[in-house]
Order: C-alpha cells, then sequence, then structure tokens
C-alpha cells in the first residue's frame, strides 16, 4: 500500500458542495481505500492504495463523489513525495524563516496540468503590486501580502489565466497533509 494525499476542489465553501467528513471517509473507505484520515472541513484527505496510478485515483474519487453526493469536484491525488518537493521548493522560505514575510499569507495553488507558457509569460510580465508568486509546471507559490481573502490573485485567477485546473492550499494545511502522510 502506498500511501496519497487527494485534494478536493471546492466542497464546503460558502455552504456550496457540502459533504461532511465522515460521509467522504466512508465514501471512500467504500471504493477500497484504506487507512483514511481527513483534515479540516476544505477537502483535505490522507488515504493508502494499492493502485499506483494518481490519475486513476483522482478518477476514482471524482466518480464516488458524483455517484454518493451527486456534484462534479476536480480532484488533485499527489504522493508524499510530490507534495513534499512542492514544499521544499518553496521559493518564499528563506524570507518566511527570517520573518520578512508573514507564514499566515503563504498559499499554494497546485496545478493540475503544466500551465500555459504563454500564459505564464503574460502573467509574469505584470506588476501586482504586494502580491508576489512564483509560477512552476506543478505549483503557483503564492505570497498574499494583503491576505487571501483581500486578493484578486485567487484559484480562479490563476485557473483562468494559466488555462488549467487548480487547488489552493495555505502553508499550515501542506504543512499538516505531509506530517498526516508521513511515512
Amino acid at each position: 500500500m502506498k500511501t496519497y494525499i487527494a485534494l478536493l476542489r471546492g466542497i464546503n465553501v460558502s455552504g456550496q458542495k457540502k459533504i461532511k467528513m465522515a460521509d467522504l471517509k466512508t465514501m471512500l473507505e467504500g471504493i477500497g481505500f484504506r487507512s483514511v484520515t481527513t483534515y479540516i472541513q476544505s477537502g483535505n484527505v490522507v488515504f493508502e492504495s494499492n493502485e499506483e496510478n494518481t490519475n486513476i485515483l483522482s478518477d476514482l474519487i471524482k466518480k464516488g463523489i458524483e455517484e454518493r453526493f451527486g456534484f462534479d469536484v476536480p480532484v488533485l491525488v499527489l504522493t508524499y513525495k510530490i507534495l513534499a518537493s512542492i514544499y521544499q521548493d518553496n521559493p518564499f522560505s528563506k524570507r518566511i524563516e527570517k520573518e520578512e514575510i508573514e507564514e499566515k499569507k503563504m498559499y499554494f495553488t497546485l496545478l493540475s496540468t503544466p500551465p500555459d507558457p504563454d500564459a505564464i509569460a503574460e502573467l509574469t510580465a505584470k506588476d501586482y503590486k504586494a502580491e508576489e508568486f512564483v509560477i512552476t509546471k506543478s505549483v503557483v507559490y503564492f505570497y498574499a501580502a494583503n491576505g487571501y481573502g483581500r486578493t484578486k490573485l485567487n484559484n480562479n485567477f490563476f485557473e483562468k489565466k494559466l488555462k488549467c485546473s487548480a487547488t489552493t492550499r495555505n502553508l499550515k494545511t501542506v504543512t499538516k497533509l505531509l506530517e498526516l502522510s508521513k511515512l
């Protein structure tokens, strides 16, 4: 069995697509996943499976949610190794450690597919004042200087501009998911 992290996009936000974590856990166990653990209500799941293809795992979860709860939810499945690499490659880490920027304003917009190169060039050519980001093939490292609730550079913004599906988690959540999924 291998450990995976599933990130569900857009559940339990503003009363939309409500799923109780206990019900999600039961559904995931019903499709054969083991050691299922959820973290907070926004769709973070750590589980074990014999399946090694993360795309197949994403499809299984997506289909299970559609059948059980009746709505379409984008699902991104990662391995511990991939999420740990994303965390370790954070270009803002040193500034956070030196307390030059606030840890609570650090976000990871995880991308389902590599973004369009022309879109990256267009985005990085603009000045977003206090907002800072670095785009890679799998994640947008985003420092929301004025807070995530106030920024226009949210998950929908990056999805639209980069032409790929994404889901965003803060640094605290990424750290906790790594802790929960560590072997």
